[in-house]
C-alpha cells in the first residue's frame, strides 16, 4: 500500500484530490495537512509518507519552500506539485527545489494514479503541456554550442529511440502510440536509460543526453 499526504490550504480541493487518490486500491491516504508549514512539521516529527501531493500557492509556507526543506533532510519521500499554475517561474522553481513530477489539479484520476506510480519507481510524472513547458525551459537555458562527437554509452538503440521521442516533448502514453508498444514497455525502457545516464529523470536525461551528443 502506497502510504500518501495530501496538502493544500483549499479543503474542497483538497478533499477533491483525496477522492481520485481513493480510488485506487493500492493507495491510502494518511495524511492532510493545510500548508507547508503543516506538512513539514509533521515529517520532522515522524510521517513517513511516501508521496506527497504538494499544492504550490499556499499561506504560511508555499510548496516549493516545504518541498526544498523536505528534501534536503527526507530525499527518499516524493513529491508531486499538484497545481492550477503552470507558469515558467513556479515549473523551474519545483524542480530545482527537488519535486519528481508536476501535474494539474484537474487531472483524471487515472493520470494522477500513474504519476504516483511512476514517481514512487524513479520517474518523473509531468502532464504533456507541462512537459512540454519544461523541456522549453532547459532549451532556453542550455547555451547553443557545437555538437561533438558522441561519448561512450551502452544505450541500446531502442533506447535512444525512446530518448528522442521524449526529448521532442512526447509522454510516455503518446511514445507508446507512436512505436505500437505498452506503456510498460516504454517505463521500462526509460528507467534503462536513467539508470544508465545516471540520471533522475527525464529532464536531466535530455539534458544530459544533448550535451553528450547522443541525440
Amino acid at each position: 500500500m502506497i502510504k500518501i499526504a495530501v496538502v493544500d490550504d483549499i479543503k474542497n480541493v483538497r478533499q477533491t484530490v483525496v477522492s481520485k487518490i481513493q480510488l485506487s486500491k493500492d493507495m491510502e491516504v494518511i495524511f492532510e495537512a493545510k500548508n507547508g508549514k503543516e506538512i513539514l512539521h509533521e515529517v520532522m516529527k515522524g510521517l513517513k509518507p511516501d508521496v506527497i501531493i504538494m499544492d504550490i500557492e499556499m499561506p504560511e509556507m508555499d510548496g516549493i519552500e516545504a518541498t526544498q526543506k523536505i528534501m534536503a533532510k527526507y530525499p527518499d519521500i516524493k513529491i508531486l506539485m499538484c497545481t492550477v499554475f503552470d507558469d515558467d517561474t513556479n515549473l523551474f522553481n519545483a524542480i530545482c527545489a527537488g519535486a519528481k513530477g508536476y501535474l494539474m489539479k484537474d487531472e483524471k484520476p487515472e493520470r494522477i494514479h500513474r504519476a504516483i506510480f511512476e514517481a514512487i519507481e524513479g520517474g518523473s510524472a509531468m502532464s504533456p503541456l507541462i512537459a512540454l513547458k519544461a523541456l522549453g525551459l532547459i532549451k532556453r537555458s542550455t547555451p547553443i554550442i557545437k555538437k561533438e562527437i558522441p561519448v561512450e554509452h551502452n544505450l541500446t538503440v531502442r533506447e535512444l529511440e525512446m530518448l528522442e521521442q521524449i526529448a521532442s516533448g512526447l509522454s510516455y502514453e503518446q511514445v507508446a502510440d507512436n512505436k505500437g508498444i505498452s506503456y510498460g514497455t516504454v517505463r521500462k525502457h526509460l528507467e534503462n536509460v536513467y539508470r544508465k545516464l545516471d540520471v533522475h529523470n527525464k529532464l536531466e536525461a535530455v539534458n544530459k543526453a544533448k550535451h553528450q551528443g547522443l541525440i
